[in-house]
């Protein structure tokens, strides 16, 4: 499993998360699933993302958050989702652990999003946001530090902070570059 990424401040006590890597297996080549959050949302609003969300007590492990939280929030059947295993944790500036679960998502399904937190779901070429040519590095001060995260401009769409940090990770992890 890779290293947990750290973004928070050291000593922070962190909440558990977890979020689903959907990576659809198309005809021609394969896809990973994003959200856009609604806009009204207190956190990240209209912010790609990729569906999950905290850990709750009756959920049995991460794997179980990340498939009840993708199956409330976009409606994707966890039945249509094979499980491929864990990123390393992402530990997130605004204060939380999240476990990535990788997971290939097999055709047809229908998706019913929760139009209360997505404003939509849509598909990008896992080629494009796994190579390195594609991501830029940006710098922010937040909380009077100055931060840095990636970004991933996509037609239109702004893939950053955590959602694109993850990809990254991923990138990394199945060899498409070695720290870039």
């Amino acid at each position: 499993m890779p290293a947990a990424v750290h973004e928070h401040e050291p000593g922070r006590t962190l909440r558990p998360a977890a979020v689903l890597v959907p990576v659809v297996v198309r005809d021609d080549a394969l896809t990973v699933m994003l959200t856009r959050r609604t806009e009204h949302l207190h956190h990240h609003p209209g912010q790609i993302s990729f569906p999950g969300g905290r850990v709750e007590a009756h959920d049995s492990s991460v794997v179980m958050t990340a498939l009840r939280e993708t199956e409330e929030e976009i409606g994707l059947d966890p039945e249509r989702i094979e499980l491929l295993g864990e990123l390393g944790d992402y530990h997130t500036g605004t204060g939380f652990r999240v476990t990535p679960v990788v997971g290939l998502v097999h055709p047809p399904f229908e998706l019913a999003l929760d139009d209360f937190e997505v404003a939509e779901a849509f598909e990008v070429p896992l080629s494009f946001v796994l190579d390195p040519a594609n991501r830029e590095r940006h710098r922010i001060e937040y909380q009077g530090r100055m931060r840095e995260y990636y970004a991933i401009p996509w037609q239109g769409y702004f893939i950053w902070g955590a959602t694109a940090g993850i990809l990254v990770q991923m990138s990394r992890f199945v060899g498409l570059d070695a720290g870039r």
